[in-house]
C-alpha cells in the first residue's frame, strides 16, 4: 500500500514538472511575441509538439489562462491575448518577460513601481514592526554583509530576498506585503542576468542597515528616505550594467 502510494505521489510530481515545463515553454513564447496577439492554438497541437497528455496541456493552459494570457473559446481554439490582458503582477509573467529581450525595460519599469511603494513599507514598518522583525532584518543584513564578503551572488541575493519580504511583512498592510513576489523576481533578475556588480555596493548594504536600524528605533523619516535610496542605487547600477549576453 505504501508503495502504491509512493508511485501515486511519483506520478503526479512527474505530471506537475511537465506541465510547468509546458506552461514555462508556451509563457515565454508568447512575451517574446514567438506568439502573436491571436494566434490561435489548440490543445491537439499543445499535445503533439511537447509530446505530453490531454490534462497536461490542459493544465498548462489553464495557468496561462488565469494570468490573462490566453482565453478558450468553443469552436475557436486557444486565443493569445494582448498584453494589456496580461496580470503583469504575476511573479512567472514577470520572470518570461526578463527572461526576453526586454528585460532591461522591465527591470526599470519594476524599479519604477518600487518606489511608489517600497519607501511607505519601510515608513509604516517603523511604526509597526514587531521585535521577530527587528531581528529577521538584523539576520538579513548580516547575511548580506558575510555573501558579499565571500564573492556569493546567490547567498547574498538569497539575504536580500529575505530582507525585503520581512520588510513588506513587518509594514502591516497585507497590499504592500503582496508585493514581495514581485520585489523577489526583480532581485533574481538582475542577479540571474548579470545585471548586477560582480561584487555587491558596500553602499547598498550600509543603505539596508540604516533602514534596519531605522525600523528598529521607530524611525520612519529614516526609514522612508534610506529605502528609496536602495531603489535609486539599483536603479543607477542597472543603468550602468553593460548588456547581458
Amino acid at each position: 500500500m505504501c508503495d502504491d502510494a509512493a508511485v501515486t505521489t511519483s506520478s503526479g510530481e512527474a505530471a506537475h514538472r511537465l506541465h510547468q515545463s509546458v506552461r514555462d515553454a508556451l509563457g515565454r513564447q508568447i512575451v517574446s511575441g514567438e506568439l502573436s496577439t491571436g494566434a490561435v492554438l489548440t490543445l491537439e497541437g499543445i499535445q503533439a509538439t511537447y509530446e505530453v497528455s490531454r490534462p497536461v496541456a490542459r493544465e498548462a493552459v489553464r495557468v496561462l489562462q488565469a494570468m490573462g494570457m490566453v482565453a478558450t473559446r468553443r469552436r475557436v481554439g486557444i486565443t493569445v491575448l494582448p498584453r494589456q490582458e496580461w496580470n503583469v503582477f504575476d511573479p512567472l509573467v514577470i520572470r518570461w518577460r526578463l527572461d526576453g529581450e526586454g528585460r532591461r525595460e522591465q527591470l526599470l519599469s519594476l524599479s519604477e513601481l518600487r518606489r511608489g511603494f517600497e519607501p511607505i513599507a519601510a515608513r509604516l514598518s517603523a511604526e509597526r514592526a514587531q521585535p521577530e522583525h527587528h531581528g529577521a532584518l538584523a539576520r538579513a543584513v548580516a547575511d548580506m554583509v558575510v555573501h558579499a564578503a565571500a564573492g556569493d551572488l546567490e547567498a547574498y541575493l538569497e539575504a536580500d530576498t529575505v530582507f525585503h519580504r520581512v520588510l513588506l511583512s513587518a509594514c502591516g498592510n497585507e497590499m504592500l506585503a503582496a508585493f514581495g513576489d514581485v520585489v523577489a523576481e526583480l532581485l533574481a533578475g538582475r542577479t540571474h542576468h548579470h545585471l548586477m556588480p560582480a561584487t555587491p555596493n558596500p553602499t547598498a548594504i550600509e543603505l539596508h542597515e540604516k533602514v534596519a536600524l531605522a525600523i528598529r528605533n521607530g524611525d520612519p523619516d529614516t526609514a522612508e528616505e534610506s529605502m528609496r535610496a536602495i531603489i535609486d542605487e539599483a536603479a543607477e547600477a542597472l543603468a550602468a550594467a553593460d548588456d547581458p549576453p
